[in-house]
């Protein structure tokens, strides 16, 4: 039992390295601002690189992992990625982060069609819920881990010193890959035969629904990743950088949290709760468009955890929903569709938050980060007919 759970664990495990590589930067970025003059919407430029290579890498791996398998495909990115991470080390200014960002992003965009794969072949379905949680949970538990890791090691070593060790991480994991993914359900690269499931097609409504609910879902979950330093570290907060790596660990447990807690709603109440769940997580989203008007910091950190708590539960019923329509030998690319989706948005939206931030309008960008995620429940309840478009009903792709 406990063996059949390893692969997902090991999953799990390189979405923590993968946030724990993207996140330094967004933590560290108070002290390289000071040290390369980098501006705060050519940071979010530097975002937008990382957000399209991601975009763009999602879909690509997701194709090669359901072709090539996960043993060659895991190998071959999550290689590419940490021998960008460790060379930000030697990064100087805006061109080179933007260069090794677009990189780092490619390499990264395996990470998800990964973690979807494994779970769908590794798990039965009654587990599958909750190994998704657990897969996708590295990513809230690298963003977690980052600040209370990164920023002692970035104060011994420097913030070039933490690159190189992020790096050095990524090789520890490489060498457990290489031993664990010799396992025979690991090997195997199931085919369309083996469900009657629906293949991915672009006409379909239902793949608009999910990558509808998916990206703008999640909106406020790269939002306060990458700019909740920033935030914090300007006049109204004032926070240093060992003051940030002491709290921006907060929010990201609402994520961790989430995962887990919208994973196991989705096992209980099933595929025909999707809407249901999507409904409840919407309401609960806009709260976060009152935080810039809070001066409280323990306050403000509850409102941040609060909505990546929430952002979760987009994540995980979209991506529940997903896997019960389109056939199990497409799960990788349904899942890097998703992330690519979200990713650009983020690419989209990063160098307009960082124009608000420079003009210290932390208002406007609270209010579209709020208010995104109620556009994507919007269009998914269009796209799906209320709802109603399910694994239940027809496999059309035109339904």
């Amino acid at each position: 039992m406990l063996r059949r759970w390893i692969p997902t664990v090991t999953m799990m495990l390189v979405s923590t390295i993968s946030y724990i590589d993207r996140n330094t930067l967004a933590l560290l970025i108070p002290t390289i601002r000071q040290e390369t003059g980098i501006s705060a919407e050519q940071y979010g430029f530097i975002v937008s690189a990382f957000s399209m290579a991601y975009m763009v890498g999602n879909p690509i791996w997701g194709a090669l992992l359901d072709r090539l398998g996960l043993r060659v495909g895991m190998l071959l990115a999550v290689g590419l990625w940490t021998i960008a991470s460790g060379a930000h080390a030697w990064a100087t200014g805006f061109l080179s982060f933007a260069a090794l960002r677009l990189v780092l992003g490619f390499g990264e965009g395996a990470t998800f069609p990964g973690a979807l794969r494994t779970v769908t072949q590794t798990l039965p379905p009654e587990n599958r819920g909750r190994g998704v949680a657990l897969s996708y949970s590295g990513g809230s538990l690298g963003a977690i881990i980052t600040p209370l890791l990164m920023a002692p090691v970035a104060a011994a070593l420097g913030w070039r010193g933490g690159f190189l060790f992020t790096g050095a991480v990524g090789v520890v994991w490489l060498v457990w890959w290489a031993f664990l993914s010799r396992r025979d359900d690991i090997r195997a690269v199931p085919t369309a035969a083996e469900d009657e499931r629906a293949r991915v097609r672009f006409r379909d409504r239902r793949l608009w629904a999910f990558l509808s609910s998916y990206a703008l879902g999640s909106v406020p979950l790269g939002f306060v990743l990458y700019y909740a330093a920033l935030y914090l570290a300007s006049p109204r907060f004032g926070l240093t950088q060992r003051e940030l790596g002491q709290v921006l660990w907060i929010p990201p447990l609402g994520w961790e949290v989430g995962y887990f807690f919208w994973g196991w709603v989705c096992d209980r109440l099933g595929g025909r709760s999707i809407r249901h769940i999507l409904t409840v997580a919407t309401v609960l989203s806009l709260p976060l468009i009152a935080a810039p008007y809070v001066r409280s910091l323990p306050l403000l950190m509850f409102q941040l955890f609060f909505a990546m708590f929430i952002t979760s539960g987009f994540i995980i019923p979209s991506v529940h929903y997903a896997t019960q329509i389109f056939s199990r030998s497409q799960t990788a690319l349904i899942a890097g569709l998703g992330a690519g989706s979200f990713s650009a948005f983020i690419a989209l939206l990063a160098p307009q938050f960082g124009r608000w931030f420079d003009q210290q309008n932390y208002e406007m960008a609270f209010l579209v980060a709020g208010l995104l995620p109620a556009m994507g429940f919007v269009l998914w309840m269009g796209l799906t007919g209320g709802g109603r478009s399910s694994a239940s009903t027809s496999t059309n792709p035109a339904a």
